[in-house]
């Protein structure tokens, strides 16, 4: 049996580049070393928030191996990194396990290929992912996200059926169902298959139905109010720990309306100085004039104050 990443909160890594849309390699080692300063338990490389869709096969690997090698660098080995995979075949979803293998993951998540949604019935879902799973030389996890999959809503039979392959460790619920995660945190033990918050503003809630921690977004911006956090509920301080997930949940909310990736690397650069607001096109740059006109911005404003006076 494959083991699944340990318990912790994980950061779907933005990807800093340059105005000609071109890696901008020192920002994005300056972020990989400020979310590791953040205690972040691992980082996700070419989730949603990584542009993956829009690298090329060689963009992903190199950028798979330039975080490894920087977590490395800088003493930080301890930090898993986890590839997202997801393609749109098969064969090219197993080649780029293979690829994340050779650059230094250790665990990959994969999408439901999404181009012709008719075609993805249950048991065409639990083949894709079984087939990938076989031929994954590093455990596989499930990545539940139907905004990125037309729609595609894997329910909780469907999940807990691929828990079984051995080779299947795990899943991100970006989804946000709570029940969902309860349903396979009261089916699974994390050493066997680790349910994950796909998303900050139920962090804590799966934390207390049983969940392995989170994967989100909202850790690029403030990973070390996720680690405390994390250690207010292992702790026993509910109520505090209540009051800080209130905090998180409307700056969730908020970078879901500031621009998505754009929205989340115009607040990175401007608040930690580094990295441009570049994104690859068609996705939309946010500029800062618009961020700070936006309504829903304040929240983050308080949330990055706390981050700073941790």
């Amino acid at each position: 049996m494959s083991t699944p990443p340990p318990p912790g909160y994980y950061v779907p890594a933005v990807l800093f580049m340059t105005e000609s849309e071109d890696f901008d390699v020192p920002a994005i080692q300056s972020h990989i070393i400020r979310l590791a300063k953040g205690g972040v338990t691992g980082i996700l490389v070419q989730g949603s928030n990584g542009e993956a869709q829009f690298l090329s096969q060689a963009e992903r690997k190199e950028a798979i191996k330039l975080t490894r090698e920087t977590l490395d660098a800088n003493g930080f080995q301890n930090v898993v990194v986890i590839a997202g995979t997801g393609a749109q075949s098969t064969r090219e979803t197993v080649q780029l396990c293979i690829d994340a293998k050779d650059a230094g993951a250790t665990h990959v998540l994969v999408l439901t290929p999404s181009t012709w949604p008719p075609q993805m019935t249950v048991d065409n879902v639990i083949k894709f992912h079984t087939e990938v799973a076989d031929a994954s030389p590093i455990p596989t996890m499930i990545y539940n996200f139907p905004v990125v999959t037309a729609g595609q809503d894997l329910d909780s039979d469907t999940i807990a059926t691929l828990a079984l392959h051995p080779n299947i460790v795990g899943t991100k619920l970006s989804c946000g169902n709570i029940g969902k995660l309860h349903r396979l945190t009261s089916t699974f033990k994390p050493s066997e298959f680790a349910v994950f918050s796909g998303r900050s503003d139920f962090f804590i809630h799966g934390l207390i139905s049983g969940s392995a921690g989170a994967i989100a977004a909202l850790v690029n911006i403030v990973p070390g109010l996720h680690g405390k956090l994390w250690q207010l509920f292992k702790d026993g301080k509910m109520e505090e720990a209540m009051a800080l997930q209130a905090k998180l949940g409307h700056a969730d909310w908020a970078i879901q309306k500031i621009g998505g990736i754009g929205g989340v690397k115009s607040v990175v650069s401007r608040n930690f100085q580094y990295g441009e607001t570049v994104v690859r096109s068609p996705l939309k740059r946010v500029t800062w004039d618009s961020l700070t006109i936006n309504k829903h911005y304040g929240a983050l404003e308080e949330v990055i104050r706390l981050e700073k006076a941790l």
